[in-house]
């Protein structure tokens, strides 16, 4: 049992540091503006949990073996097609399709581009090492425990501003940052698969 403490509290230490500044927390503020704040939450738990558990279990040496640039664009142009998508204007209330549809594809959403975004990052590296030294179970509580506290400081500021802004601002907004991560995500794996 100190062992699974011992390894928790590291990995909290160790990824929630990690995670500051980081583009998960820009991420997790522009899905708190778009989306309700539970289905936001629930996405997060789901994305960072399964992140974090396939980085302890894969391990470090075959982690090395999966083509994390290749991912890495992936999401560059999901997240450039995510953006331009909230460019376009909102459906009226009469066209809308109801919370039930909108909790499936924001939580859909918010799962596949943080697990994409976050897939060869520096968190999975550094669940990936710690989980070959350390206890793996405490790892993955503490390491998804210290991502999930970083991006829900995000979360809460992203709502705080949508109660704030106007709908259009934020969409805009929201939008742009979408577009800015996908290049800035699209520029790094391009540049780490040539060379």
């Amino acid at each position: 049992m100190d062992a699974l403490l011992i390894a928790a509290g590291i990995a909290f230490g160790a990824v929630f540091l990690g995670e500051m500044g980081d583009k998960s927390q820009l991420m997790a503020l522009t899905f708190a503006t778009k989306y309700r704040m539970r289905t936001v939450i629930l996405g997060l738990v789901i994305a960072i949990g399964a992140l974090i558990g396939l980085s302890v279990g894969v391990g470090a040496a075959v982690g090395n073996l999966l083509p994390t640039d290749w991912i890495r664009l992936a999401a560059a142009v999901m997240f450039i097609g995510f953006g331009l998508w909230g460019l376009k204007p909102e459906k009226d209330d009469d066209e809308d399709d109801g919370p039930i549809k909108e909790r499936r594809t924001g939580l859909l959403t918010i799962v596949t581009a943080m697990f994409l975004a976050e897939f060869g990052d520096k968190t999975m590296l550094i669940a990936m090492g710690m989980g070959s030294s350390y206890d793996p179970w405490g790892v993955w509580i503490g390491g998804t425990a210290g991502m999930l506290a970083a991006d829900l400081l995000a979360v809460f500021a992203g709502a705080w501003i949508a109660k704030r802004i106007p709908e259009k601002v934020v969409r805009y907004v929201s939008s742009g940052l979408f577009l800015v991560i996908g290049v800035l995500l699209a520029i790094e794996a391009v540049s780490a698969l040539a060379d």
